[in-house]
């Protein structure tokens, strides 16, 4: 299987990839480059109206293949959006990895998924590959939010089950759980007054926020539920009460009772304290996304496992502790999916890298899915 794989041709086209900025919203270039690669192999490729909803200057990106028609359709799936920062990126190969000089990301998160994807079925097609039907979509604005996956034509799509290639770590980790995400937004409006000359007739919002956050339960709170406060702005002059705070956070569990209960206790303390100090409170609170969990010995978790196995890879399943990904939204439409590793280290970060291994591994693995 490996030697069909065209090495050279793989990482001609992550590296490509990668020099292509694409932060959320502005992903034209990447979602361009990826349609003229796949024209170039007689693969149509169609467009949503993703991107006017969502303020991008690209959309969404499908197509589907039919295969064997007794074999179940799969959903290939990466997104095309990178965080920043992502221009002018200059990748250079160092002892076997894909890295950049520092100044930037990589973008492996999530470009690796695409080259992986383009690569298999530019196999299938110069070999004549017997596969099975065969659906790709590539999102936009996922780092944003999930926002592409959230806008997807899911009416359109044919298959039931997915493959979602966006979590680092070696190849074989297939994740088949991860947290649902709130976002909490407060303004707590407290009472302006001269803080030399009579400091006891204003009501700080800072100190109301002091005494709310020091009774919230943060960072980790149990193995699969975690809170952050990412923002807390209070800008007045030294001279005065502080009359205004604004807050953002965030809650992720595993467990859905979980998270709407330390949802729910985060506001809660927010309303004692001001009521403690005669505060008001402003808040607004929305669900992200969803949790979603797949049993390990669903048939196909084990279908995964059993490619891996003929790499001879040794898979581990996991249920994510982190962070949500597009398979969080395709689960919630009905659409069984699993994130799988794509082999990329330290995202999110200037220290991004990958090894050429994994990404050739990657490859093959995605290969092996899409064949019978």
């Amino acid at each position: 299987m490996m030697k069909m794989i065209n090495k050279e041709r793989l990482l001609e086209t992550f590296i490509n990839y990668v020099k292509i900025s694409s932060k959320s919203l502005y992903e034209k270039d990447i979602a361009n480059r990826i349609i003229a690669d796949l024209e170039e192999f007689s693969y149509e490729v169609y467009e949503d109206n993703a991107g006017e909803k969502l303020g991008s200057n690209a959309n969404n990106l499908y197509f589907f293949i039919g295969g064997e028609s007794n074999e179940e359709s799969f959903i290939f799936s990466s997104h095309m959006d990178t965080v920043i920062p992502c221009d002018n990126i200059e990748p250079f190969i160092k002892e076997g990895f894909v890295t950049t000089d520092g100044n930037t990301i990589l973008g492996a998160d999530d470009k690796a998924g695409i080259a992986a994807i383009v690569e298999a079925l530019r196999i299938i097609k110069e070999n004549n590959l017997t596969h099975r039907p065969i659906e790709v979509i590539f999102t936009i604005n996922e780092e944003g939010g999930l926002h592409g996956s959230k806008n997807l034509q899911y009416e359109k799509l044919r298959s039931k089950k997915a493959i979602v290639l966006d979590s680092s770590g070696e190849i074989g980790k297939i994740i088949i759980g991860a947290p649902g995400q709130n976002n909490l937004s407060a303004k707590i409006i407290g009472k302006a007054a001269h803080a030399g000359g009579e400091p006891e007739n204003g009501i700080s919002s800072i100190i109301v926020a002091a005494e709310a956050i020091s009774n919230m339960e943060l960072l980790r709170i149990d193995y699969e539920t975690t809170a952050n406060i990412g923002s807390l702005t209070a800008i007045s002059p030294t001279n005065i009460v502080c009359p205004e705070a604004n807050l953002k956070a965030e809650i992720r569990s595993r467990d859905e009772s979980k998270l709407n209960f330390y949802t729910e206790k985060m506001i809660d303390e927010l309303k004692k304290a001001c009521n403690k100090f005669g505060a008001k409170l402003e808040h607004s609170c929305s669900a992200v996304y969803n949790s979603y969990k797949i049993d390990e010995n669903d048939e196909f978790v084990i279908f995964v496992e059993e490619k891996c196995k003929e790499m001879e890879i040794t898979s581990i399943t996991k249920e994510y502790t982190g962070g949500g990904s597009d398979a969080n939204i395709f689960n919630e439409n009905g659409i069984k999916t699993l994130n799988i590793s794509t082999g990329m280290e330290k995202e999110h970060t200037c220290s991004e890298r990958i090894s050429i291994k994994n990404l050739e591994l990657l490859t093959e693995l995605v290969l092996k899915l899409m064949i019978v």
